[in-house]
C-alpha cells in the first residue's frame, strides 16, 4: 500500500472534561518547586512575635514569623494553603546536612504586604526529652526559625502542595474549617483571601480552633476581630483541658458538631459546603466519627464513603482505615502531621 493509500487518522480535539459532581470543587491552579533544595534561596525575617493568646504564659512557645522573599522566585508565586521549605544550618549526628522541613504558609495569596513579597508561617518550638536517655531534644528547624531576629537570614525552598488550597472559584462554596495547634496557619491564609476587602465573597465560613488551654489559642484576638467584622464568619474554640466560656465543659474540635448541631448540620447538608481539616494526626478520626454519628447517611455520604462492615460502629475505627475502609470524598481536604 502506498503512502497515499494510508488511511488518515482523525485528529480530533480532546473531548471536554465533564463538570465535577455537585459540590465537588475544582481546586485553584498552583505553582510548585520553583526553588529546589539543591539551590535554596535566601529570605530575610521582617517580623517575629509570639502569637499565643497567653503570650509567654502559654504552655508552648509559638511564633508568627514573616519572611521577605522578594529576592526569590517565591515572590508572588505562592497561594494560601501551600507550604514552603526551610533548610536549617549545620549537620545531623551523622555529619550530613540537615534535611529541609516544610511549613504551612499562614499568609493570604497576596502576602503579608499585599504584594506577595512577604510570607509568614506559624512555628512552635520543639523542646522535649529523648525517650531512651532523657537528654534534652531541641527541634532543628523550628528552633532555628524561632531564634532568628528581624533581619536574620534563612534558606527557603518551594512552594509546595496543590491539594490543600481553596477552589478556583471560592465563592461557589461554603466552608467548615477544623484546626488544632499550628494547623491554624493555612486557615489564617484562607480567611485572608476569603474575607479581604473587595473579595466579593458572600458565602459562609466556620472555623473550629482546638487547643488544650485558652492561653494556647493562636491568633485569637485577630480571629475574634474578624468574626465581629464579618457576619458570614463564625469562630468557635474547643478547649480540651479547661471549660469553655459558653459551656460548663471541655471540648475537642469534633464536639462542636454537637454543641452547634443545628447550624453545622444545616451547613453540612448543603451541596456548597467543603470541609478542611489541618492539625495533629488523629484529629480527623474524631471528626469522622462524630460526623457519622450525627449526620443522616445521605449527608454523611457527601464527605465519607464507608465500607458496610464498619459503617455501624464508629467507635471501632482506627486511623489505618482512613483511605481504605473509611474514605474521605473530594469535598474533604485533609492535612495532618
Amino acid at each position: 500500500m502506498s503512502t497515499q493509500d494510508t488511511p488518515r487518522v482523525a485528529r480530533d480535539k480532546p473531548a471536554p472534561k465533564d463538570p465535577p459532581p455537585p459540590g465537588v470543587p475544582t481546586l485553584a491552579d498552583v505553582r510548585q518547586h520553583l526553588v529546589s533544595p539543591a539551590e535554596p534561596a535566601v529570605a530575610r525575617v521582617v517580623e517575629t512575635r509570639l502569637c499565643t493568646a497567653g503570650g509567654a504564659k502559654a504552655a508552648g512557645f509559638v511564633r508568627h514569623v514573616a519572611l521577605d522573599v522578594s529576592a526569590t522566585p517565591l515572590a508572588g508565586s505562592f497561594r494560601a494553603g501551600q507550604s514552603f521549605g526551610v533548610v536549617p544550618p549545620g549537620t545531623d549526628e551523622r555529619g550530613r546536612p540537615h534535611k529541609l522541613r516544610l511549613y504551612s504558609i499562614a499568609s493570604p495569596t497576596r502576602g503579608e504586604d499585599g504584594q506577595g513579597n512577604v510570607l509568614a508561617t506559624t512555628v512552635k518550638r520543639t523542646i522535649d526529652e529523648h525517650w531512651d536517655d532523657h537528654r534534652l531534644f531541641l527541634g532543628v528547624a523550628s528552633n532555628h526559625l524561632c531564634d532568628l531576629p528581624e533581619g536574620g537570614e534563612v534558606l527557603v525552598t518551594g512552594p509546595a502542595g496543590k491539594t490543600f488550597v481553596l477552589p478556583a472559584d471560592p465563592g461557589d462554596h461554603d466552608y467548615l474549617f477544623f484546626a488544632t495547634g499550628t494547623g491554624i496557619a493555612p486557615f489564617r491564609a484562607f480567611l485572608g483571601d476569603l474575607l479581604a476587602p473587595g473579595s466579593g465573597f458572600s458565602g459562609s465560613v466556620t472555623l473550629v480552633m482546638g487547643s488544650p488551654w485558652r492561653t494556647d489559642l493562636l491568633y485569637h484576638a485577630d480571629l475574634l476581630a474578624l468574626a465581629n467584622e464579618h457576619a458570614n464568619f463564625r469562630y468557635l474554640t474547643a478547649l480540651s483541658r479547661e471549660r469553655q466560656d459558653d459551656l460548663d465543659q471541655s471540648l475537642y474540635v469534633q464536639d462542636r458538631l454537637e454543641t452547634h448541631r443545628d447550624e453545622l448540620l444545616a451547613l453540612l447538608a448543603s451541596e456548597r459546603t467543603l470541609v478542611y481539616i489541618c492539625g495533629i494526626a488523629g484529629m480527623e478520626l474524631g471528626i469522622f466519627r462524630r460526623l457519622t454519628e450525627l449526620c443522616p447517611p445521605d449527608v454523611r455520604d457527601h464527605y465519607l464513603r464507608l465500607d458496610p462492615d464498619i459503617a455501624g460502629n464508629p467507635a471501632s475505627w482506627e486511623r489505618r482505615m482512613i483511605r481504605r475502609q473509611l474514605r474521605p470524598t473530594k469535598r474533604v481536604m485533609l492535612e495532618v502531621y
